[in-house]
């Protein structure tokens, strides 16, 4: 559907804050937008596919959370081409490491994909934006009902059985308030183990959690 849209909606999704005088034509309103019709879209989708008495309100967030994190929505736009349209996208003037910078980070691309998903809603309405987005986002929808990612209770239960535990502090905070990004550091004892950085807290912190655990295991 990207391919549909038009050449001004299209422009404006891959469009970063930094690479136009007016910040209403980047793609931060329509990655707004998007935000809301991604998470609709997922719920609506999951929702009649579970059972009530096994997937109360708490499990559903989840999931949905997982299906539609910010690593998800980087995986999302990997795989339909957002990169190589943002490095297209870019002025001249900013074209090289930076731009490659931005096609590669998490937080960019997240928005990008939600910015396409707000302009496929404004074009096409809902429901076949609905559609396109559970299409592109099954392979994490069923990963989230398949293996849901909970690393903190995972590390928590390892540091358990050394008789230390976990704590979480946050390390730094970017972005504007609408695109904020957290990036969080996992204690033990006082000390390090590993980073982890996501669109919330709770991403940041799972993110973290994730990597100590891969630290450990090493």
């Amino acid at each position: 559907m990207l391919e549909r849209l038009p050449d001004d909606l299209a422009r404006q999704a891959v469009t970063h804050s930094s690479w136009t005088d007016r910040r209403s034509d980047s793609y931060e309103r329509l990655a707004f937008l998007g935000d809301s019709v991604l998470s609709l879209a997922v719920t609506t989708h999951l929702y009649p596919r579970l059972e009530a008495d096994a997937y109360g309100a708490g499990r559903l967030t989840k999931i949905r959370a997982q299906a539609v994190s910010g690593r998800s929505c980087r995986e999302v736009a990997e795989r339909l081409g957002i990169p190589e349209r943002l490095r297209l996208a870019a002025p001249e003037s900013v074209a090289g490491p930076a731009t490659e910078q931005l096609a590669r980070t998490e937080r960019v691309l997240a928005s990008v994909i939600e910015a396409v998903i707000g302009a496929v809603y404004l074009e096409f309405g809902y429901l076949e934006t609905a559609d396109a987005v559970v299409e592109a986002f099954t392979p994490e929808i069923e990963r989230s009902l398949v293996s849901p990612a909970d690393f903190k209770s995972a590390l928590q239960e390892r540091l358990a059985r050394r008789g230390t535990i976990v704590t979480y502090e946050i390390a730094a905070e970017e972005g504007p308030p609408h695109e904020r990004t957290f990036e969080v550091v996992a204690m033990v004892e006082g000390e390090p183990l590993a980073r982890g950085s996501g669109r919330s807290k709770k991403d940041a912190e799972q993110a973290a959690a994730e990597a100590a655990l891969e630290s450990l295991s090493a």
